[in-house]
This record gives structure tokens, C-alpha cells and sequence, in this order.
């Protein structure tokens, strides 16, 4: 592999090719027009522009992608997260034109792509399963006898879904059919797939998910697991490494079940199995994403592993150089989802333009972006501006790193997660451990958050006084040595 194309935009263009580079590959950018001046695009040593800003004209045109990758003389497509990256027709149409796909094979996307088609799957591999159907359910009057003998609360979900889209709790049956309408209706303007299946609703979830790696020699190893409990519309913001309720024994047994569902689609390359576990620790599958995840610096901040690398390895055919025996970890991780949103107000997209963009230094700090200061934040696109990831040898370090790293963060321009995650850390159920996927509606208030917000508000503004006080200082300081009588030394 001797040039690498990264399908994608941001920090993680930017986190995929500063590994390359160390591997000694050259690599190429894709961009829009909006993206045009991001760092991705002068970081990497070829640049491609695809398109107007929205993502249909840009970074979705897969056929495109892969007619400039030709050009270019491409060897290899790493396709991020988001955008296409568990797209089956682009990765097929990426191996078709002789370019390796940084993923894994067209089949495991394919399967792992359809939730029903994933409980399918794995069901030989006696993978811990939560009540409900195994196949889409279409007739309401069937469905709604099935989720009487299931037991409300039942979780209506679409089978194609992914972020929270096309997903309905339903607490009572006389609110069943309106539910699993919409649930349907959602699923079809989202995904173009209205299929949706019952499980029960497990009311006090904590969502855990195992980071595996797979080779193409047949070996399959784990790296853990992630805490991923802290989302706001079933979307992560929080995420540590590793979660403080899993004991040694449950850690093993997650671990063997994320295995074997690789396993079970011939999986290859870096995946991660997202599951559910209830309050007495028994746990469920939820799902498989075939990609890499936004969360991956946690998992490698306490393994020493570098999961793009792996990828990449793994790519070319290289056998993973080490076994489930030999791996460890050691300390602990946390990452914020810095997102250009506004807490206080649903957290709804706050765009506009960063002002102040000053990134917070130091050890154990660790800051994934793709932004700079005076960049507009789109509104084509996800709105996160950076993931900020903390390292310290146990959770309580990580987490006062975390915090100064939080205090530390400058921006001005657009409203951020920041005092979001300040509030997280500061609260007395995250620092025990004890929270669930409930934990911003059970603790979070606009008003509980207001004076964090107008304090990081207003320190951000004083420090961008002082450092534009002392750029002029520092002028005026420049042209009085310029006239200077004084002759500089040679």
C-alpha cells in the first residue's frame, strides 16, 4: 500500500492520515466546497475536490470517489465513519475497480447492516438475546398481541436504523399502533427500508459496547469494552474506557460473545459489538457497526494499540501480531464529543463561526480535530468541532483531567457541549458510577447548566482580550526596536 485515500472529512481525515504517514503512505483528500480551506485538505499530499457542500453532492458520490481514486493510481480506501463507510454498494465498488477497501468484506456490511438479518446471523453462537421477534413485523394487529405477551414497555426499532431514527418505547398497548406507525413511516424516509422488529424495553440500560479486530488468517481478538451510557437523543457524548461495572468475569464473557459475532460473519479489519446490559448485569446484543468508531482513542489510550494502523495492516493482508492472551490495558480514558450545540436548548445545532479556538495542552490530553480558529462550523454536516480524550492511571485522574482540559477549551462563536461535559464530570452519579442511558433526562436542566455556560463564556472572552492586548503590545514593542539606536549583535 503506497497511496491511501481517505473517503472523508474532519478530524478523523486528519486522525487516518497522520497514521499513514508514519506507515510511510502517501495520502489523498477528498473535499467540498465548504471544506475547501480544512486542515485534512493541506495535510494530505493530494486533495480532490468532489462537489458543492451538502453530502449528497460531495461525499456520498461513491462512483466519483472511486473514479478519482483511479486516476490517482490508488492503491487503498479508508472510508472513516459516517458518510459511506457501512455503505455495501461502495466498498463492492471499491474491490470491483481493484482498490482495497480499509474496512471489512462487502458480506459482514451487508449482514450487520440489517438488525434482523444480524440476530440471524449470530444465533447459532448463543449470543445472550433480549426478548422479542426475530423478523419484521408488518401486521399490526399481530404485532401488537406479541408486544402484549412480550410485556410493556416494548422498544419498537427500525431494522435498518442507527442513531435513534426510527425507534419508538411504547409504554402502554392503546399507544402501540400510532407508535409502530411512526416508527415505520421514520424508518422509510430514513432509510428507505420500513421493516421494523419488537424487543422489550429494558428501562435502566447501560450501553456497553467490545472493541474487536479481525484479520483475514481467522484470528479474531477483543480490546474491551467502552461505557457509552451518557447520549442525548440515543446519541453518544460521553464515552470512558473501560466501565466501571464490569467485573473480570462479565468482562470475559462479553468479550468471547463480540468474538463470536465477528466470527459468525467472517468479519475482518476493526469492528465493535454494542450491547445492552440491564440492572442485574445480564447483558444483550444490540447491534454490529463495521467501521471504525468515533470513540476509538479511549480504547487506545488503555491498550497502546493504534486501531488505524491495525486497519491498515489488516488491509494488506498482514496476520494481527498478537493473540487475546497477550493483550492488556491499563488506566483509564475518557472522551467528550465537543459539538457545536447548544445544551440549553435541546442540543440543537449552534453554527456559526469559531471566534476563539484555542485547544486545551498538556499531559494525558489528547484532542482529535479538524478545526482551527476563524473556520466556519457547516450546516451540511455533523456538527461535531473535536473529541477531547483524557488519560490518567485510574477514572478519578482521568476525570480531574478532564475537567481542567474542559476549563482550559477557548471557544467563542458557537455554543459547545463543553459545559455539558463539565456538568457530567461534576455529577455525583457519574463520578460513582452509577448512571444509565437515562442520565440527561433523569439529571439534566438547561438551568442546572447556565452559570457553568456563562462562566466558560465569559473566560473565553477575557482570554481572547488578553492575547489581542498582547499581540499589540507586542507590535508597538516591535516598531520601538526597530528605531532603535541599538545595533543587533551578529
Amino acid at each position: 500500500m503506497k497511496k491511501l485515500l481517505v473517503a472523508n472529512r474532519g478530524e478523523i481525515a486528519l486522525r487516518v492520515m497522520r497514521t499513514a504517514r508514519e506507515m510511510g503512505i502517501k495520502t489523498v483528500a477528498v473535499y467540498s466546497d465548504a471544506d475547501r480551506l480544512s486542515p485534512h485538505v493541506r495535510y494530505a499530499d493530494e486533495a480532490v475536490c468532489l462537489g458543492p457542500p451538502p453530502s449528497s453532492e460531495s461525499y456520498l458520490l461513491g462512483d466519483k470517489i472511486v473514479e478519482e481514486a483511479k486516476r490517482l493510481g490508488v492503491d487503498a480506501i479508508h472510508p472513516g465513519y459516517g458518510f459511506l463507510s457501512e455503505n455495501a454498494a461502495f466498498a463492492k465498488a471499491v474491490t470491483d475497480a481493484g482498490i482495497i477497501f480499509v474496512g471489512p468484506p462487502v458480506h459482514a456490511i451487508e449482514v450487520m447492516g440489517s438488525k434482523l438479518a444480524a440476530k440471524e446471523t449470530v444465533k447459532d453462537y448463543n449470543i445472550p438475546m433480549g426478548p422479542g421477534t426475530d423478523e419484521a413485523i408488518t401486521d399490526i394487529a399481530a404485532a401488537k398481541k406479541i408486544a402484549a405477551e412480550i410485556g410493556f414497555p416494548i422498544l419498537i426499532k427500525a431494522s435498518a436504523g442507527g442513531g435513534g431514527k426510527g425507534m419508538r418505547v411504547v409504554d402502554k398497548p392503546e399507544d402501540f399502533e400510532e407508535q409502530m406507525q411512526r416508527a415505520v413511516s421514520e424508518a422509510i424516509s430514513s432509510f428507505g427500508d420500513g421493516a421494523v422488529f419488537i424487543e422489550k424495553y429494558i428501562t435502566s440500560p447501560r450501553h456497553i459496547e467490545i472493541q474487536v479486530l479481525a484479520d483475514n488468517h481467522g484470528n479474531v481478538v477483543h480490546l474491551f469494552e467502552r461505557e457509552c451510557s451518557i447520549q442525548r437523543r440515543h446519541q453518544k457524548v460521553v464515552e470512558e474506557a473501560p466501565s466501571v461495572v464490569l467485573t473480570p468475569e462479565l468482562r470475559a464473557a462479553m468479550g468471547k460473545s463480540a468474538v463470536d459475532v465477528a466470527r459468525s460473519c467472517a468479519y475482518a479489519g476493526a469492528g465493535t459489538v454494542e450491547f445492552l446490559i440491564d440492572d442485574d448485569l445480564n447483558y444483550y446484543f444490540l447491534e454490529m457497526n463495521t467501521r471504525l468508531q468515533v470513540e476509538h482513542p479511549v480504547t487506545e489510550l488503555i491498550t497502546g494499540i493504534d486501531l488505524v494502523r491495525q486497519q491498515l495492516l489488516v488491509a494488506q493482508g498482514q496476520p494481527l501480531s498478537f493473540t487475546q492472551e497477550e493483550l492488556t490495558f491499563s488506566g483509564h480514558a475518557l472522551e467528550l464529543r465537543v459539538y457545536a450545540e447548544d445544551p440549553t436548548n435541546n442540543f440543537l445545532p449552534s453554527v456559526g463561526n469559531l471566534q476563539t479556538y484555542r485547544p486545551p495542552k498538556g499531559h494525558g490530553i489528547r484532542l482529535d480535530d479538524g478545526f482551527e480558529e476563524g473556520m466556519d462550523i457547516p450546516i451540511y454536516y455533523d456538527p461535531m468541532i473535536a473529541k477531547l480524550i483524557t488519560y490518567g492511571e485510574d477514572r478519578e485522574e482521568a476525570i480531574r483531567r478532564m475537567k481542567r482540559a474542559i476549563e482550559d477549551y477557548q471557544i467563542t462563536g458557537v455554543a459547545t457541549t463543553l459545559p455539558f461535559g463539565k456538568f457530567v464530570m461534576e455529577h455525583d452519579a457519574f463520578i460513582a458510577g452509577k448512571f444509565t442511558t437515562h442520565f440527561v433526562k433523569k439529571y439534566y436542566s438547561p438551568e442546572k447548566e447556565e452559570g457553568t455556560k456563562e462562566e466558560a463564556e465569559i473566560a473565553a472572552l477575557l482570554a481572547h482580550r488578553i492575547l489581542t492586548s498582547a499581540k499589540v503590545t507586542a507590535s508597538n514593542t516591535t516598531k520601538t526596536a526597530s528605531g532603535s539606536k541599538w545595533k543587533r549583535r551578529k
